[in-house]
């Protein structure tokens, strides 16, 4: 007994308050149900919600009805790909544009990849649809997509794309989509400041690279940073500030080994490119990610939300000086976490796969 009590003493005094995990009381209430996999939503001007159901339907919610938006692109829904994230353009009260991002064949029906497209509504009916972006070549495996999609404060469009499980070939070659984080102006032109736009044979859109699965991003417009996390093998999910043309590392150095137990390198850091800013071992399955600012829930504000697939809760990750310090874990058994958006007055909302949109309360 005696023993026991001297080796959480130990503990206590090795790890301080500030950097032990904590939890914090939060409940929730059902705003949209009978949702299969909401793998994002995001509220209208009237605050309506748009919800993305990875399945291929785009569904629009108010006052407890749903409809279902028509005239969609042909979407391949299999394993991981399906329709993913849906993005608002900035100034969408004046140009109506909205963004998603979906998995595709196009022309080609052999595989699949990543596509970004633009569109309108009337009537419930997607108009006026412009592909922004495709992903080339098609790939017949159906896993790490990336998708997620975010506007800084000038307008310019950044998504992610996975290596789509290829490891040993897209992350690192400029050649190659996968494993990458693309920047484009909101009508998909290059712009011209990309870092590799002069670089022979690269694809042009790239921002970053060295990435395995990016399903969480964010814009702080406090600092003008774009936040992304990024799902590891088995252990080794990254927090990553993005940097102008960053080598993130994958596959080369990395703090997961292979899902058989196997190690697939001995470098966690590597000269030259950018480790993560915080990572976990085991893997918590990131997916989805805002930090709460200027809202009514005091103690979760400048620190970030993340959804955790794997354990099935809400992630705040409390930051001090840009570094994450402590770690409490809301809503804990609540489902897979999928989504995570705040309303236009402030709320904090939570997609999880098989029982829908919740609000989060006290």
């Amino acid at each position: 007994m005696h023993n026991s009590i001297l080796f959480i003493i130990i503990l206590l005094l090795i790890f301080p308050k500030d950097l032990r995990s904590e939890k914090d009381n939060f409940k929730y209430e059902m705003v949209v149900t009978g949702l299969e996999i909401p793998w994002s939503f995001t509220f209208l001007p009237d605050n309506s919600i748009l919800i993305n159901e990875k399945r291929g339907e785009l569904i629009h919610f108010k006052n407890g009805k749903k409809t279902k938006i028509k005239n969609l692109p042909e979407i391949i829904s299999i394993n991981q790909g399906g329709l993913m994230d849906i993005e608002l353009h900035p100034e969408y009260k004046n140009n109506g544009w909205i963004y998603i991002s979906y998995s595709s064949s196009n022309d080609n029906k052999k595989g699949s990849n990543t596509s970004i497209m633009r569109f309108k509504l009337l009537n419930f009916e997607a108009t006026n649809k412009e592909i922004i972006y495709k992903a080339v070549p098609n790939s017949k495996r159906t896993l790490h997509y990336g998708s997620r999609i975010i506007f800084d404060n000038k307008n310019y469009l950044f998504f992610s794309i996975g290596d789509r499980g290829n490891r040993d070939l897209n992350p690192q070659d400029l050649s190659r989509d996968g494993g990458k984080i693309y920047r484009l102006h909101d009508d998909g032109r290059i712009p011209i400041d990309n870092p590799f736009v002069n670089l022979k044979n690269s694809k042009k859109a790239i921002f970053s690279y060295g990435h395995r699965n990016p399903q969480g991003m964010f814009f702080n417009s406090e600092d003008g940073k774009i936040w992304i996390h990024e799902h590891g093998p088995r252990g080794g999910d990254e927090l990553n500030i993005l940097q102008i043309g960053g080598n993130y590392g994958w596959p080369l150095a990395s703090y997961g080994i292979n899902y058989i137990g196997t190690k697939f390198t001995n470098n966690t850091s590597i000269d030259g490119m950018v480790d993560p800013l915080h990572y976990w071992v085991p893997s918590i399955a990131p997916s989805g990610m805002i930090k709460v600012v200027d809202s009514k829930y005091e103690s979760l504000n400048n620190h970030l939300l993340i959804g955790s697939l794997k354990f099935q809760y809400l992630l705040q990750c409390v930051l001090k000086d840009g570094k994450v310090i402590q770690e409490k874990k809301l809503l804990e058994e609540i489902g897979r976490v999928r989504s995570i958006e705040k309303d236009n007055f402030g709320d904090i909302y939570v997609g999880v796969e098989n029982l829908g949109i919740i609000k989060l309360t006290r």
